[in-house]
Parts: structure tokens; sequence; C-alpha cells
């Protein structure tokens, strides 16, 4: 069982920078790909990016490619989004995810492809 906990949340101005992280135990991080996904109010949960077990592959939603950038350190089960240049429309409850590898690569940028979930994090983007 995998049990996953996100921080870094919080208010930021639009255009700021924000880092999450994603810390996961119960497992050994480096048999699982990850990914990130947000869910805003009155809005379905959606894919924000993706990456395989050992960080070589990753994946992003065309609304946050070229400003967010996903990352991994399995030495210290974590994954990261480095969130740049964000707007607005970034507002939502940020969710990590996991999977076992070879799951993941069936599908890395569905939700319905992840067993497992953390509690969330608010990011807020103020205008």
């Amino acid at each position: 069982q995998v049990q996953l906990v996100e921080s870094g949340g919080g208010l930021v101005q639009a255009g700021g920078s924000l880092s999450l992280s994603c810390v996961s135990s119960g497992a050994d991080s480096s048999d699982y790909g990850m990914g990130w996904f947000r869910q805003a109010p009155g809005k379905e949960r959606e894919f924000v990016a993706s990456i395989n077990n050992n960080g070589a592959t990753t994946y992003y939603s065309d609304s946050v490619k070229g400003r967010f950038t996903i990352s991994r350190d399995n030495t210290k089960n974590t994954m990261y989004l480095l969130m740049s240049n964000v707007k607005p429309q970034d507002t939502a409850v940020y969710y990590c995810a996991a999977v076992y590898s070879d799951t993941w690569w069936r599908g890395p940028t569905g939700k319905s492809g992840y067993d497992y979930w953390g509690q969330g994090t608010q990011v807020t983007v103020s205008s």
C-alpha cells in the first residue's frame, strides 16, 4: 500500500512560481509511475503532468506545457511539480497519484490509471 502526502500549496500572484512536493511511503517509489492532477471547484479532476518510475519519461497537459516541470528523486521518495508563470486558471486542489510502473505505461495521463492518491494541496493564484 502506497501512501502519498502533498505539500507546498499556497497563495501566489499571477506570473509567480510555486513548488509542490509529494512524498511517498509504504513501497519503493522506484517501482511506481506517478502523476499530478488538479481539480478546480465545479470541474472534473484533470491531468497535469506525469513521470515514469525512473524519471526518464514525462508527459504534460497542453495547458501547463512550458510552464510546469515534473521531476522526482527516488532516493528521497519524493516527486515535485515546479509551477512557473502561474495563471489564475491554475487555481485548484493539486493531487499526486501513483500506480505500479507496468500499469503506468498503459495510461500515464488518465486519472483512472492510478491506484493511489494523496489528499491534495490547495493552490490559489491571484490576478
